[in-house]
């Protein structure tokens, strides 16, 4: 009845709360204020439940265990979102289609891609639109072959940011690597070990197959997963012309068919 009343209400933001202490916790999240210090890195956070849950990032405990398959993670919010591809439940409809997903996050990035797709930047060379004007100069470096990032310990040079840095760690030693707490891989962007977290450890595949609801880690796991429900074959041997759906096929094929290519010639030869 507190909520409705609007007896304890946000000012800044007009939520309602059933208590004062509800309210007061709230109001941390537009002051700032982060009173919880994690004793082993010192980030910093708003509510003791989100210092918790941290915690488990340097224990390493996973205490939210599925009971279908045992897999294990360290918030159960993750295992909520992991029970789901049991169920098939997808909560987040599309309000612009009859598209439903099992994540908020999905949900957002099938907005962007799809039905935000206004393109007012066109490529002078080959005419292709683009969203972002960023995004086009980019794609124009491709015609042009410029590479304005250049490295400051050799001759190297680069198209984008992105490249440089990833030579400079890699070649020079420049620079963080971010390494996977569990198996220890290295990788050079942030972003990329948080995906590797989330899909190699915790068991988050958002990659669906339409024909068999099979899910994958990775866009590349489901292309070549994909080429089993499907007639077409796009790879074609050099020297027999016969077509293959699958790229490592067609590379074993074309390595017996080049050798009793060769033999005939041989033979004719003779």
């Amino acid at each position: 009845m507190n909520v409705h009343s609007s007896k304890y209400k946000c000012t800044d933001c007009g939520k309602c709360f059933s208590c004062n202490r509800d309210l007061t916790v709230h109001r941390r999240i537009h002051s700032g204020e982060k009173l919880f210090q994690c004793t082993v890195c010192g980030k910093r956070f708003t509510l003791l439940h989100h210092l918790v849950a941290h915690s488990r990032t340097h224990s390493g405990e996973k205490p939210h265990k599925c009971q279908l398959c045992d897999k294990t993670f360290n918030v159960s919010a993750n295992l909520n979102v992991h029970m789901r591809l049991h169920t098939g439940d997808k909560p987040y409809k599309c309000s612009l289609c009859d598209k439903s997903f099992s994540q908020s996050s999905n949900l957002q990035t099938h907005k962007r891609s799809v039905h935000r797709n206004r393109r007012s930047y066109d490529c002078r060379y080959c005419g292709k639109l683009f969203k972002r004007s960023d995004v086009l100069n980019r794609h124009v470096y491709t015609h042009t072959g410029a590479k304005p990032h250049s490295c400051r310990h050799c001759s190297e040079r680069f198209t984008s940011l992105t490249q440089l840095k990833t030579h400079l760690l890699k070649s020079h030693d420049e620079g963080i690597w971010f390494t996977c707490h569990i198996c220890e891989k290295k990788f050079t962007q942030k972003c990329n070990l948080k995906k590797h977290i989330l899909r190699r450890h915790e068991g988050v595949k958002p990659y669906v197959c339409r024909d068999c609801l099979k899910c994958f880690c990775t866009a590349e796991e489901l292309r070549s997963h994909a080429l089993k429900h499907s007639d077409i074959k796009h790879f074609c041997c050099g020297s027999c012309g016969k077509y293959f759906r699958h790229k490592q096929t067609v590379k074993r094929h074309f390595h017996i068919c080049s050798v009793k290519l060769g033999y005939v010639n041989v033979l004719l030869k003779q």
